[in-house]
């Protein structure tokens, strides 16, 4: 071995927290091993403790989401926002660091579900609505509800961890980088390295690459669909390994180069491709119903927020039951990428305020999501309602991976959107796997903001052979299954983002101006009990 590999695995050795890394490489491991050593019973025993999270906790996850978006909201508008994460420049320009946060994983399920998931909803909408579906009444509440599931809440618990972990990381003197960081003033800044800190971070390892690893199976699976639809070709298994390695491959050049000229780059590209296709897609398509939907959808979800933020179903037939496959599944998914998105979103927010993070994470990025599904999502829907493109087999067999070849197929010159749709459908890839390997690296090196390139490589090729497995074991209860591991994981999440939201109220409310009480206000006991009135800080001061 010569000196200079000698040098890169010392400085990987060297930088790894082991206890983090053994435990979270070990639990990913062994749930690969275990469903290849019986599937079955894993898959009845996740499916026992999926059974009982959505029975037990879903209406917590429901609650904790909704008080979120609140408090993100509370704080683009209120006196907190101009607090600063540290005390230097931005390191990005406002639009690439809007690329990156928006490709950083949810970009690639939103490319995966703009084309199919209102079509779902339009088959069979919220019992909440009471309306028949297959209507044409149906229509603006199928887009209303898919607005609500991918605009506000899911970018709420991704946004919220973000920021925690980059105030703390970035205002208080030896915090690591890390996820544990978010709950600083609850398990004590000199406890960071402690047990609770760590199974934080175990967990948030273990979550990253199961929640991660099956967003890239579908979008891995939306392309391989995308080769058969247009052109018959069927990979199988070996073809599967073929495409994911290679796009291994692709992200994990990105990931070397980092995260100026890898990740930024390729953001910046696929934003760029995807509002060209979504431009285009508006053009040729019913444009003028479009307008008219969007602005009927969108006004439905800003009037019924509340109610379908709340909504469990109790009281109507099946109502728990499509509020726990829809609504919670897509909490519990995404508050399952929380960790990663929050760590990666800290990574590019140094020198911004709270306020322009808050606003990016759910302000900036739902701008940008609610056009999308209005006009594909919107298209598609219409096309099928009015016989345009037939997406029955979609909705019967449940392929949502070739909703978007069967629309751009109605298209003029529709090869070229198909191509252009798998490209972005790649590249989105690439960046969800770019990032969230750099945070999972992060996560085990204690967080280090450049881990090692061995580090980040080993991740990737985990990353990857996770995401083949799942492609490759899909279908009969094998997706599914670890889908329901994924929810597993993710609801924890749900207290560990409310811990985080309380922390940083804490935090600001101790350290900054008072929002709800005075200074010297006694919740319980005597007066005289109370600490002595003190100056706060004000908003936006930089010193700690």
């Amino acid at each position: 071995m010569s000196g200079s590999d000698s040098g890169v695995f010392d400085e990987f050795r060297e930088e790894i927290d082991p206890v983090v890394f053994a435990f979270g490489a070990l639990l990913t491991a062994g749930v690969i091993v275990a469903f290849f050593v019986n599937e079955a019973l894993v898959t009845e025993t996740i499916g026992t403790v999926y059974g009982w999270v959505t029975t037990y906790l879903n209406w917590a996850l429901l609650v904790i989401v909704f008080l979120i978006v609140l408090f993100l909201l509370f704080l683009i508008v209120g006196p907190w926002g101009g607090i600063k994460m540290g005390d230097s420049d931005p390191e990005y320009s406002f639009l690439s660091y809007f690329a990156m946060l928006y490709s950083a994983g949810f970009a690639a399920g939103v490319v995966f579900w703009g084309p199919t998931e209102a079509l779902f909803y339009y088959d069979n909408p919220s019992p909440l609505f009471g309306i028949e579906g297959g209507t044409a009444e149906a229509v603006p509440y199928a887009i209303q509800q898919t607005l609500f599931h991918w605009a506000l809440p899911q970018l709420a618990v991704f946004t919220i961890m973000g920021l925690a972990i980059s105030y703390f990381a970035y205002n208080y003197e030896d915090v690591p980088l890390r996820v544990s960081s978010a709950l600083t003033p609850i398990l004590g800044k000199d406890n960071l390295d402690g047990p609770a800190a760590k199974v934080v971070d175990i967990l948030a390892v273990f979550a990253t690459i199961g929640g991660v690893a099956t967003s890239l199976g579908f979008i891995g699976s939306q392309f391989i669909a995308g080769l058969n639809y247009q052109w018959g070709i069927d990979l199988g298994n070996i073809g599967i390994l073929i495409v994911v390695t290679t796009m291994t491959l692709l992200f994990t050049v990105s990931m070397v180069l980092g995260v100026d000229k890898g990740i930024r780059r390729l953001s910046n590209f696929n934003m760029i491709l995807f509002v060209v296709l979504m431009v285009a897609t508006f053009i040729l398509g019913p444009t003028l119903f479009l307008l008219l939907l969007g602005s009927q959808a969108m006004g439905g979800m800003i009037a019924d927020f509340t109610s379908m933020s709340l909504y469990t179903g109790a009281g109507s037939d099946g109502g728990t039951s499509w509020m726990n496959s829809w609504t919670v599944f897509y909490w519990a998914w995404a508050l399952s990428w929380s960790p990663f998105a929050g760590l990666f979103i800290a990574r590019i927010s140094k020198g911004r305020t709270v306020r322009e993070v808050a606003f990016t994470g759910i302000g900036a990025t739902s701008a940008a999501t609610i056009p999308w599904f209005t006009i594909v999502g919107g298209t598609a829907l219409q096309y099928h309602h009015t016989g345009v493109a037939d997406f029955s087999a979609v909705i019967n067999n449940f392929t949502p991976e070739i909703s978007g070849f069967i629309l751009f197929d109605a298209f003029p010159f529709g090869t070229v959107f198909m191509i252009a749709f798998m490209v972005l459908v790649t590249t989105f890839f690439i960046t969800s796997a770019d990032s969230s390997t750099l945070a999972v690296s992060m996560m085990t090196t204690g967080g280090k903001a450049r881990p090692s390139n061995i580090n980040r490589v080993f991740w990737g090729v985990v990353l990857g052979m996770t995401a083949a497995i799942l492609m490759i074991i899909g279908g009969e209860g094998g997706t599914s299954a670890l889908q329901d591991a994924v929810i597993i994981t993710g609801a924890p999440f749900a207290f560990v983002c409310f811990l985080a939201m309380l922390s940083l109220i804490r935090d600001f409310g101790k350290h900054y101006n008072q929002v709800l009480f005075q200074k010297d206000t006694v919740l319980y006991g005597s007066g005289k009990d109370a600490d002595g009135p003190s100056s706060p800080r004000s908003a936006g001061s930089d010193d700690d």
